[in-house]
């Protein structure tokens, strides 16, 4: 039987809805940094599963590593980075915040810690673990749930209790239906970085509109690139920034004290 070749995704990390903004964050960090340094960017990716945005930090010809608790999520990882030429570059390891200082070999220059605040055990406790292992003067990009979206949307489902709930509850959750453990508001966020021992060098909401318009609108690539401009014009325009909180997710960049 002849092997069928592998179907290659209809967008990538560049062009994808959930990813077009953090990755225009990140990669431009990333460059400035490298530019500065003179030397390619150590970074971990914690939380990073299956390697959506470690594979192509890779690919750029940065140092990466994920940790991550799920070992299938580290097993797809692998494949992908097999598959992207990277399997050799890319190191992956299974563990959580409190296991940094003893997998890690060096401190690192950047951060990123995206979709995975929410469902931590102690967000404090992992913000000052993830500050210990990042050099002085290094960064942190973070992405997180955001309490204002899960409201709007609930709303707008006709769901109004559970919109009041989570308006109302101190971890933003609309109920025990909702599958994350808590949402975050974005002074929550600040304050919880720079207690950590970072400075907020920028936070603003992503995905403003994208997990609401229906997906009919979205069939073309042109529509969708139209959508992502739009986005990105909304999130940095000064007089619609407050319009971020009700992005689904905070991007937050912050770099630690020197």
């Amino acid at each position: 039987m002849t092997e069928q070749p592998r179907r290659r995704p209809r967008w990538g990390v560049e062009t994808g809805l959930r990813t077009a903004a953090i990755w225009a964050t990140v990669s431009e960090l990333v460059a400035e940094r490298q530019r500065e340094l003179g030397r390619p960017l150590r970074v971990l990716d914690l939380g990073g599963g299956t390697g959506g945005l470690a594979v192509p930090l890779a690919q750029a010809g940065q140092e990466v590593i994920v940790v991550d608790p799920s070992p299938d999520a580290l097993a797809a990882l692998r494949r992908r980075a097999e598959d992207a030429g990277v399997g050799d570059t890319l190191r992956s390891t299974q563990g959580d915040a409190d296991d940094l200082r003893t997998i890690l070999k060096a401190r690192v220059d950047l951060v990123c810690l995206h979709g995975t605040l929410e469902v931590v055990d102690h967000p404090k406790a992992t913000l000052r673990r993830i500050a210990e292992v990042v050099v002085p003067g290094g960064h942190l990009s973070l992405v997180t749930s955001q309490r204002l979206a899960a409201v709007l949307a609930r709303a707008l489902a006709g769901q109004f209790a559970q919109a009041r709930t989570a308006l109302d509850s101190p971890d933003g959750r609309y109920g025990t239906a909702d599958p994350l453990p808590r949402r975050f508001d974005q002074s929550e966020i600040e304050a919880l970085v720079t207690h950590a021992g970072f400075i907020v060098l920028r936070s603003h909401g992503i995905r403003l509109f994208s997990d609401l318009v229906p997906s009919i609108y979205l069939d073309s690539d042109s529509e969708r690139a139209a959508l992502i401009d739009l986005e990105t014009a909304v999130a940095t325009h000064p007089e619609f920034a407050v319009l971020g909180q009700i992005g689904s997710a905070l991007h937050v960049v912050a770099r630690r004290h020197n």
